[in-house]
């Protein structure tokens, strides 16, 4: 049976019901959400995001979508989970925020926006509602997205194994130019050949899909270059003797995992063997770490006071890792700043790493999702050294 991306109306309609719990309890009359991931997470629609504003607005009553005419008959070809109010162009003479606030002109309470609207659209929200009581932040739907759904961890367990699908496409790769004696494929032409690859899978094996930007996409460095923790792939081509890291993910129905090796090009030296082992042990103990009841801190201390330990503290640039829900990157974050108590639902990656001016990078990289029985790595790709050499 085909695997299905898009949610339906049965789910949204759970997810509202449970933002009109939260907001009675906060005494919200009308919650407005401006960015694109709330907007997939709460109606199933998915656009580029541009000037014009998208919004999500949600009362006791019903449910709606602010929208420009340009993407009506998009939104009703995606069958949003939401009635569409159109306005017709931005910055317009009919300002789209005064569209939306004539819609609801009976409003007297309190109208809430999330924290990540811009400034400009709070002045023109505070317009657009001038009988609210009060027009303030919430982050109401963000601190919902920290626990998933059963469907949405479905969504996330297929993204993972299609982001370790594409690992083992980016290895085969350079496999079989290694064996062939051919000219060894360039850090862009791996990076173009998984993610194709990741697209193939979805439109073979998916009875529909949920297409969103970043659908399937990857960084890709190798030698020197991979000592820079987010560099872009170039032309150049990967050399037999260095290692390289391949950091690659996926969304399904609008759901991110990511996973990463570092992998070697022939047999190891002993430097790059010593390198390799911190890293290994730091991301096993970061991922065995990452248990409900404990705080996302304590798996960043655990992971980097080893790291630390071992040495190599100046190699060190990051923290552990982040939580992935409909963004790759999204709270929590696993982090000595982030004293979120970790739930089973909650999904983070795992990343630790030693990053080594002028020579390489050494990260590895899962997609956790936290149980009550201990973490749950959807991300299966072998780790050990002897798994990760390209002979």
């Amino acid at each position: 049976m085909a695997f299905h991306q898009v949610l339906g109306h049965d789910f949204y309609a759970k997810v509202h019901a449970d933002i009109r719990t939260r907001m009675a309890a906060a005494d919200i009359d009308l919650l407005l959400l401006d960015s694109n991931d709330d907007v997939i997470y709460t109606t199933g629609f998915s656009h580029y995001t541009t000037e014009r504003p998208v919004v999500f607005a949600i009362t006791q009553d019903g449910a709606w979508l602010l929208m420009p005419k340009l993407e009506q008959l998009h939104a009703v070809h995606q069958n949003i989970a939401a009635e569409p109010i159109v306005y017709f162009e931005f910055p317009g003479v009919d300002n789209p925020f005064d569209v939306l606030g004539r819609n609801f002109p009976k409003l007297t309470g309190t109208v809430a926006y999330s924290h990540a609207i811009s400034l400009a659209r709070v002045g023109q929200i505070e317009a657009a509602f001038p009988n609210a009581q009060r027009a303030i932040p919430s982050n109401l739907v963000q601190q919902m997205r920290l626990v998933k759904y059963r469907e949405e961890i479905a969504l996330h367990r297929e993204a993972s194994r299609i982001a370790d699908a594409m690992v083992v496409a980016g290895v085969g790769l350079i496999a079989d130019a290694m064996h062939s004696g051919s000219v060894l494929p360039s850090e862009i032409e791996i990076e173009s050949f998984v993610s194709r690859h990741a697209m193939k899978i979805m439109h073979e094996e998916h009875a529909d899909l949920l297409l969103v930007q970043g659908l399937a996409s990857g960084l890709v460095y190798s030698g020197a270059r991979s000592a820079f923790p987010h560099g872009m792939p170039t032309g150049n081509p990967v050399k037999r003797g260095e290692s390289i890291i391949l950091s690659l993910g996926c969304r399904v129905g609008g759901r991110a995992a990511e996973s990463e090796r570092t992998l070697f090009l022939g047999e190891p030296s002993p430097l790059q063997q010593q390198h390799y082992a911190v890293a290994y042990e730091a991301q096993h103990m970061a991922t065995a770490a990452l248990i409900a009841g404990h705080t996302c801190a304590s798996a960043d201390n655990l992971a980097l006071a080893y790291i630390r330990d071992s040495g190599m503290d100046e190699y060190l640039l990051h923290r552990v890792g982040h939580g992935m829900g409909v963004m790759f990157h999204e709270p929590p974050w696993v982090e000595a700043g982030d004293q979120t108590i970790l739930e089973p639902g909650m999904i983070t990656s795992s990343e630790p790493a030693i990053f080594v001016p002028d020579f390489a990078g050494y990260r590895l990289a899962d997609t956790v999702l936290i149980t009550s029985d201990g973490p749950d790595s959807m991300t299966h790709y072998p780790r050990k050294i002897e798994d990760v050499v390209i002979a």
